[in-house]
Parts: C-alpha cells; structure tokens; sequence
C-alpha cells in the first residue's frame, strides 16, 4: 500500500485558543462524509491531511523549538471536538502525541530539533510499538542488529494505529546490547511495507493494521533509550490516558447529540398518550441521567487534566521537580476519568438506540456506529483494571504501574 505524503509547509499556531479554532475547522470538515467513511472503510486521507495543514500536529511542541506548547486542558478539548465529529480522525493523531511526549524524555537536543522540525512542517509520526502475537503487550519480538556497520531493523507490528498516513514510524525494538530502544525510521524506507488489514468492527478507519519491517536500514543517529520512561516520577502514562479519555468523552458527546435529534423524530410509545416521543416520562428520566452522565465525564476529564498542568508548570519551575507520589496521583485522577468517560461513551451510545426506536437501528442512519466506535476504542485500556488500581491507591496507598496505560 503506498503511504500518504502530508504538507510540507503547515499553518503556525500560536495559543490555545487558534488551536481550539482549527480543531472546529477539522471537525466541520471531518463530519461531512464520516458515515460514508464509516461504512465502506474509506480512510480519512483528506481529513488528516487538514488537520497536518492546520497545524494541529505539534500544538504541545515547547515554545522554544517553535510549538504553540498548549496546555493539556487544550489538548483534551482538541481531541473532544475531533472526535466527537468523528472518532476515527480522534484516534489517529493521538500517538503522536504521545510518542513527541516521550521523545521530550528521552531524546537528546539534536534529535528533538530534527523531529520536532518536521512536525512543525506537517509531517506526521506514527505508532509502531505494540506487536500482534506476542505473550503480552510489553514483550518485543521486533529487534535491531549491526550487520557489516550498519543498524538493521526487522520484526513486524500490528494495532499501528495511523501508520497508513505517516511520514515516520517510531519503532520499539530490542536491541543488542539487550534493551529496548525507540527508533525512528522513514515510512518510505526500502524493507518497509504497511498494511491496512485492521478489521475492528469499531474505528473503522483508523488504519491500525500492520507494519512489518524486512532488513530496514536505521540512522544511529535517530535511536532513543527507553530507559528513562521507568523512572517513578515520569507521568506519561497519565499524559496518553488523558488523550484516550478525550476521545472518549467525544464519543458520547457525538452520541448524546444524535439521542437528543433522534428522540425528536421517533414516535411515541402508544402507552404514554404524549403527543412526541420527546414528552414520554421515562424518555425524559433517562435522558436526564445521560446529561448527568457525560456533564461528569467532561467535568473529570478536566479536573485531570488541570492537574496535569499543574503538574507541568512544577516540573519546569522547580529544581526537586515532581515526586512519585504526585506522578502516581496524575494517574489515578486520569483513571478516575477515564471510568467515567468509558461509562458515558458506552452507556449513551447503547441508549441512543433503546430511545430511538426501532428506525434507529437502519442502516441508513448509521447510529450504530457511536456504539461500535466506543466498544473498540475502550478496549485499550479495560475499564476493570482503573477500578482495581484507584482502590489499590486510596486503599493501601500503592500505585506502580509504570507502563503507558496507567
């Protein structure tokens, strides 16, 4: 499959509030074609590319290499407007985010000026971490070696999610001294070959299929220890769980939305002698709970994110910096949210077709789709396991999950 070329030159954000304005942008013209896109599987090339042009792509770039540096009170407010309009075009960008995070970890100042450069230009970055066939999702099968003086990169990855409209891939490997390294190889290289075989019933068009990866030469210049992301105090974990809550929590917002229009149009259930549907009694009892329902998914969503940049501001204002037990409370507030968003997306996308009616569920009107989309996408990260560390944490006071989803 060829891979998508972005824009050279990209529009320059300056403030949160032009970040906020483009997102509006992207999300008009995402949601124009979104059920078309949806039920014939189209990728959302055209989408992606304004949003690269748009210059959405390194709204968290640090002011001194040229980015907007918005906070992350912005950042979730970007992906709930994209992915309200359309989940898909939420999902896509989102591991940008979270890789050009942990390159500001873990790469040095000539590796951040070159990527974050491109970016900047409206070049995109992708995922290439997680591998299929694995025994779990931390384990790595993907390796580099040094053949006749140079790197060799081999393996194969799925779940790459975004990988169909990149310019570079970040690949997790193992390298020979033994640990894991982030990579950072040209998508067009010789030996790479991506692969649109996602098949997911929910996000459609992501394009989170396969990269596999045949004797691809790596720059040494452009390899990154992971070793850094162990340490207790890195909060990136909750950092990439506030995205995936966002897009969550537009989910439901897209799906509330349809509720309210679809009610209006349904008949009313003979029984209640309501001249509408939107006058039945329980119609109206349940929709109340849903309004409750999404009001405190977007109320956490934003209490976690407005500590997040608290926890920014002490990490660049102090010289302690920021200790485990805050780290390890960034991420149970993320997961506080992220129960909250996983109920609303689910609980309102199902309830959207119960109050609909028996025409809501015609495939013309594609209402299943807001159903299909949070099924998948809260799969990432299971809902139970949030639950099982905010009890761990208030509990007995323990929280060492380190990884990316926690």
């Amino acid at each position: 499959m060829t891979h998508i070329n972005s824009a050279q030159l990209a529009h320059h954000i300056e403030n949160d509030q032009q970040a906020i304005n483009s997102a509006f942008q992207v999300a008009d013209f995402a949601l124009v074609e979104r059920n078309i896109r949806d039920q014939q599987r189209i990728l959302p090339v055209d989408v992606i590319e304004q949003f690269s042009q748009k210059g959405l792509g390194g709204i968290r770039i640090a002011k001194k290499y040229g980015g907007a540096e918005v906070s992350n009170k912005t950042l979730a407010h970007v992906f709930r407007i994209l992915s309200k309009a359309d989940a898909n075009v939420g999902q896509i960008p989102q591991n940008q985010f979270g890789l050009l995070n942990a390159i500001e970890s873990i790469a040095s100042e000539t590796q951040k000026q070159f990527i974050y450069s491109e970016i900047l230009k409206g070049k995109r970055i992708a995922n290439g971490g997680p591998e299929r066939y694995s025994k779990d999702t931390k384990t790595i099968e993907t390796r580099l070696s040094f053949e006749n003086g140079q790197y060799l990169l081999n393996g194969e990855k799925f779940y790459s999610t975004g990988s169909y409209f990149a310019d570079y891939l970040a690949i997790r490997a193992l390298h020979p001294e033994g640990h894991i390294v982030l990579i950072i190889i040209d998508a067009k290289s010789q030996g790479v070959e991506i692969v649109d075989d996602w098949d997911g019933f929910g996000q459609r068009t992501t394009a989170s299929g396969t990269v596999r990866l045949k004797n691809v030469v790596v720059n040494p210049e452009l390899i990154m220890n992971e070793h850094v992301l162990a340490d207790a105090t890195k909060y990136r974990g909750a950092y990439s769980q506030l995205i995936q809550v966002a897009i969550d929590v537009g989910i439901a917002e897209a799906a509330f939305a349809e509720t309210i229009s679809t009610i209006h149009k349904a008949r009313p259930i003979v029984d209640a002698n309501v001249e509408k549907a939107s006058f039945e009694a329980y119609t109206l009892q349940e929709v109340g709970k849903l309004n409750v329902l999404l009001d405190a998914a977007i109320l956490l969503l934003d209490e976690a994110a407005d500590y997040l940049d608290e926890l920014d501001f002490l990490s660049q204002s102090t010289e302690t910096g920021i200790s485990v037990e805050q780290a390890s409370k960034a991420s149970i507030i993320v997961a506080e949210a992220k129960v909250y968003a996983n109920n609303a997306a689910l609980i309102i996308s199902e309830k959207l077709i119960e109050l609909g009616g028996s025409r809501s569920s015609l495939e013309t009107h594609n209402l299943d789709q807001h159903w299909r989309n949070a099924r998948v996408h809260t799969l990432h990260d299971p809902v139970r396991w949030k639950f099982y560390a905010i009890g761990n944490y208030y509990l007995n006071g323990i929280q060492n999950q380190r990884h990316a989803w926690i």
